[in-house]
């Protein structure tokens, strides 16, 4: 990092902070901190949605897992823009009639208080845990570049956005969040034309689709059936659209950003403006990573992208074992060079060398199995290391082929992405805790001051307790897959008891919280044997099975037991 670097990254990220901290300032009372007013246009809606689940991990793990997987996970977004349909026709029509705060006070309206309760801890439960990892994932990658303690880095990062959240509220998080995405789709896309700069003179983008579809890295969609594939078009389209209907339609990390908005329409807008551009965002970010791969092709690689296994291996006993791994890969990278090359020169003759694809397939293969050898030597090594590296490609990449002052704009894109989601899952924690915990128990009468202040306070709160989990975090198979694995074992449960209370009118309290207890326990026992078992199965089915399972039992219960039996739990009219 250049003097050059560091002018950028800071002079950006203070300017995130200082603006939303001196825009926002002076909250009147408890609607004006969570709503911001009802005064956000639509776009600002929009651009806050997308910033809010565009998380650090996702400018991190997302190229990653495009370099060693391919175009695949794509199919995870598939049924976000049916969910963005059904959310815009529903649930927000239903939020703004009722006047809610959070997406969890509809279900007391709906339902009772037991129920509402339980929603709301299952959220703050998973969005507790994942806030933490929105601040781990960038952190672990800053600390392998500074050389600094990841405790110092988890610090740093959560107090920066604790400063203007805990000063804006909901209006800081808005504010900040247009600057953020401007800053992270500049430097996404400054990225990407660089890589087609960086590659052979002779190579058109269309070569390089050649390239990274010989190596099977542009096999988009996948019709198979098979219920251990994590990412196909029909896990997509049915647990993806339960995830993206659960997560933007009952996660009040996303519900608190469209129920801000100034009116019914202006909030649809700014969900249905997510629904067009969420999928070719993310088509986008994961091609970035696949123009990383080829790029590769040509240039040196290093048998592990986590720099933390080179130490590792550096002071070992097993260093000149993985050297020999080294010296293999080096002359394996040399001949798969002047392959390529080859290849690109019979492409630009429009013949497709089958020969030469099938040398490249062959090629790719050996590497791997350098790189499988390589995580056996790291193991033995150290027992500890992680030797999933797919978090550390594209850092890799920017650490050591960009320019001066384009590492610290990505740099600074890392971190405003980290400090967006970061900043509207506190905000959404605290809103929650204040209003459906803290206010809904509080026996008193007390003033908007207060319940202004006590959100406040939840706000720091829970920005100490994310930092506290991302200091004990550790790093998982791919940080978006943990990410999404998380909501995945709520979300569903969660969704259930929404999707009820919106649609069926018959259910009452009782059977709804009786099911979603059940329900919730089963999805623990399938995730278990997830685990400990030989069994697979992907994990966006779990929002599927969650929240099928809450309806089926909510009707069962309803039926066998409350069948002809009164309550006052209609408290509202949903038409």
């Amino acid at each position: 990092m250049q003097l050059f670097d560091w002018i950028v990254l800071i002079v950006t990220l203070l300017f995130i902070v200082g603006y939303g901290s001196w825009k926002t300032k002076g909250s009147k009372n408890v609607e004006d901190f969570i709503l911001g007013n009802n005064e956000t246009p639509w776009y600002t809606v929009g651009l806050s949605v997308m910033a809010t689940q565009a998380s650090a991990i996702t400018f991190l793990s997302t190229p990653g897992q495009a370099y060693h997987d391919g175009m695949g996970f794509v199919q995870f977004y598939f049924g976000l823009p049916i969910a963005m349909i059904v959310i815009c026709v529903t649930f927000i029509p239903l939020y703004h009639k009722n006047k809610v705060f959070t997406a969890y006070e509809f279900l007391e309206k709906r339902f009772d208080v037991k129920t509402r309760s339980l929603a709301a801890i299952l959220f703050l439960v998973q969005r507790g845990l994942g806030t933490g990892l929105t601040i781990y994932a960038p952190a672990i990658i800053l600390s392998a570049l500074l050389g600094w303690n990841l405790t110092v880095m988890n610090i740093i990062i959560g107090v920066l956005v604790i400063i203007y959240t805990f000063s804006g509220g909901t209006k800081a998080v808005n504010v900040t969040q247009k600057q953020q995405m401007f800053v992270i789709m500049s430097g996404m896309f400054i990225t990407f034309f660089l890589i087609l700069h960086y590659l052979p003179n002779d190579m058109t983008f269309n070569s390089a689709m050649h390239i990274a579809g010989a190596n099977d890295k542009m096999n988009i969609v996948d019709f198979s059936f098979d219920p251990e594939e994590k990412y196909t078009f029909w896990s997509g389209i049915t647990g993806g659209f339960f995830l993206a209907l659960a997560y933007f339609g009952t996660d009040q990390s996303q519900v608190g950003r469209y129920l801000s908005g100034k009116s019914v329409r202006e909030s649809q807008m700014g969900l249905i403006m997510n629904g067009l551009l969420k999928v070719p965002m993310q088509f986008f970010i994961l091609l970035t990573g696949v123009m990383v791969f080829v790029f590769f092709q040509f240039n040196p690689v290093p048998l592990n992208f986590n720099p933390n296994n080179k130490t590792v291996i550096e002071k070992s006993v097993f260093k000149e074992e993985y050297h020999v791994l080294e010296k293999k890969l080096s002359k394996l990278s040399e001949d798969k060079k002047v392959i390529n090359l080859l290849y690109i020169d019979q492409l630009n003759q429009d013949y497709d060398n089958p020969i030469l694809r099938k040398e490249l397939v062959t090629l790719s293969n050996k590497e791997k199995d350098l790189r499988d050898r390589a995580k056996e030597i790291i193991l033995r090594a150290d027992s500890r290391s992680e030797t999933n590296d797919k978090d550390y490609v594209f850092f890799h990449f920017i650490l050591n082929y960009l320019p001066k002052g384009l590492i610290g704009l990505l740099l600074a894109v890392i971190l405003s992405a980290a400090m967006s989601s970061t900043a509207s899952g506190l905000t959404a924690l605290a809103s929650t805790t204040a209003i459906d915990i803290y206010k809904r128990n509080v026996k008193t009468e007390k003033s908007e001051k207060h319940y202004l202040n006590a959100t406040k306070f939840f706000t720091l709160f829970w920005g100490i307790v994310a930092i506290l989990f991302a200091c004990v975090g550790t790093l998982f198979e791919n940080l978006i897959q943990l990410v999404n694995m998380i909501g995945s074992i709520f979300y569903g449960t969660v969704l259930g008891i929404f999707l009820v209370g919106f649609y069926l009118r018959r259910v009452q309290a009782k059977p709804m919280f009786y099911s979603a207890i059940i329900s919730q326990i089963c999805i623990f026992i399938i995730y278990y044997f997830m685990i400990y078992t030989q069994e697979k199965l992907g994990y966006l089915w779990l929002n599927f099975i969650g929240a099928i399972l809450t309806i089926l039992l909510s009707l069962i219960i309803q039926f066998l037991f409350f069948r002809g039996k009164t309550t006052s739990d209609d408290q509202i009219v949903l038409d």
